[in-house]
């Protein structure tokens, strides 16, 4: 949990960029990112230094070599204004002593900023990604301030950092149409906590953003299992093949590379592409976990995706292909949650009809979690549904299970406010245990229905077609009585009228 601290830090580095002229969110974000990432490269030469110093010997491969010294966090956050504008702008002259002795040999000019898209692996996934960014600060005072009070800012373990980088994530849901790209992360951990990653999962996000769920889903492990961090093999698979990831905007997927790193985990697999194209057709059987909130309300051109995805249901519409996707990405007996907006429930499409029938028919739906409408509020009002199932090929599903979310712990308006009515709990709870839930009522938050209902229906996977609501009876008067009484009510009304005139001729 971010310190009032930590946030009044934050909160003034955000001041300090739109005073200086930057006020989009994720322009912010990502200029904050490059210094952070920067004071992150400098701060792994320093702990090379001091293990190499220890050792008696010269730092291996050094990621700042002597020449490139100015270029470093400890020394530039020194310089004045002027000064380290210069080292982002024109840069240093990064020759070696030999190379500035021989004549006729011309100044090479490196700035702070360039030498990050240099760093390559030794900078991590991060750095892998740093084509097409641009340094927007544009003036030498904003940069000096934002330096300043990132240099201020103590990281010294991963759940600071953590913290640190989350709350400002936090910001994109009051930019406008940035929000689309922050689930609440709230729910987000609650659909982990559902899913109960394992220690030998590969999960993925095909519309990774900034990582929400790849985030989450490595402090659970954390959290819930540290004791399985003692194991060699296991940190090697949490670091290097447990978490992947799919964004087609570059800026968001260095965003999320960022995010991931300060949660340690240090080298996700992240992949630039659009995953509904033919480019991402590699991406089959791999993954035995998918967490996720794809794109919805889309649509594109049948030539724009990858053919294979249109055998399960031929449309246009994204949330669509993207289920379509997420089967074709799990691996036989891969698991998913996935969030798709309502009319994926009930739509009458053929397309929509089409990939109901394949997760109920060829694989196994196993719930369906309605979501109130006000959960993406302030940015979106659309009502949504978490659907749950997992890849056998073979069918599988005798009875799925609906939970009718009513309250998720906030206000469901524009503000949405903590408050004490919360069903998340209660759901995770509830899906943990279904064979209790066998004698719930239709009339229940929660309940079973059995395949053959959902196909005699259509496939139609709406909790309101199968929930029943009870009516209370409300007692009326005849209508003889209530005609009396607005009479009764009428003169009343005259007799008011009257004594106001007397009092006026008076």
């Amino acid at each position: 949990m971010i310190t009032g601290t930590l946030k009044s830090q934050v909160d003034q580095i955000w001041n300090h960029f739109a005073n200086g002229g930057l006020t989009n969110a994720l322009t912010v974000i990502e200029q904050f990112t490059y210094l952070l990432f920067l004071r992150r490269l400098d701060e792994r030469q320093l702990r090379q230094e001091k293990q190499a110093s220890i050792l008696g010997e010269p730092p291996e491969n050094p990621i700042y070599p002597p020449e490139e010294r100015p270029l470093r966090w400890n020394v530039f956050s020194n310089f004045g204004p002027d000064r380290l504008f210069e080292v982002f702008t024109r840069g240093v002259d990064v020759r070696t002593e030999a190379e500035k002795a021989k004549p006729g040999s011309e100044p090479r000019y490196l700035t702070a900023f360039d030498k990050m898209k240099e760093v390559g692996r030794a900078g991590g996934v991060f750095s892998q990604h740093m084509k097409g960014a641009t340094f927007m600060i544009g003036k030498p005072r904003l940069l000096d301030q934002v330096v300043t009070e990132i240099g201020k800012i103590e990281m010294a373990d991963r759940d600071t950092k953590g913290d640190l980088y989350e709350y400002m994530l936090s910001k994109i849901a009051s930019a406008g149409r940035n929000g689309q790209f922050r689930t609440p992360r709230h729910i987000i951990r609650s659909m982990v906590r559902m899913m109960q990653p394992d220690r030998l999962d590969t999960i993925c996000d095909p519309s990774c953003g900034t990582a929400g769920f790849l985030v989450s889903a490595g402090e659970y492990l954390h959290d819930e299992k540290p004791e399985w961090f003692n194991d060699k093999t296991f940190r090697d698979h949490f670091n290097n093949r447990m978490f992947n990831g799919v964004e087609i905007d570059p800026s968001m997927l260095r965003i999320g590379a960022m995010n991931l790193q300060l949660h340690g985990i240090e080298a996700p697999n992240l992949l630039e592409r659009d995953a509904l194209s033919e480019r991402n057709a590699d991406q089959r059987d791999l993954y035995s976990l998918i967490l996720a909130n794809p794109p919805f309300k889309g649509s594109l051109d049948y030539d724009a995706v990858e053919s294979s995805l249109l055998d399960t249901a031929k449309t246009k519409k994204t949330e669509l292909l993207f289920l379509s996707l997420m089967l074709r990405m799990l691996a036989t007996g891969g698991r998913a949650a996935v969030i798709v907006p309502d009319g994926v429930l009930f739509g009458s499409s053929k397309a929509h009809k089409a990939i109901r029938a394949e997760l109920i028919e060829k694989h196994k739906l196993s719930a369906v979690v309605s979501l109130p409408g006000g959960v993406f509020k302030p940015y979106a009002g659309v009502s949504t549904a978490i659907l749950i199932f997992t890849k056998t090929g073979t069918g599988g599903t005798d009875q799925v299970w609906f939970y009718d979310l009513q309250a998720d712990g906030f206000s469901l308006d524009d503000k949405r406010q903590s408050t004490t009515e919360n069903d998340l709990p209660d759901l995770e709870n509830r899906f943990h245990a279904l064979a209790a839930e066998t004698d719930r009522a239709r009339t229940d938050q929660s309940f079973l229905v059995p395949k053959q209902e959902i196909v005699d229906n259509d496939y139609d996977l709406s909790i309101n077609r199968y929930k029943e609501i009870v009516y209370e009876p409300v007692d009326y008067d005849p209508p003889a009585v209530i005609i009396q009484r607005l009479k009764e009510l009428e003169q009343e009304r005259f007799e008011v009228l009257e004594e106001l005139e007397k009092m006026m001729g008076e």
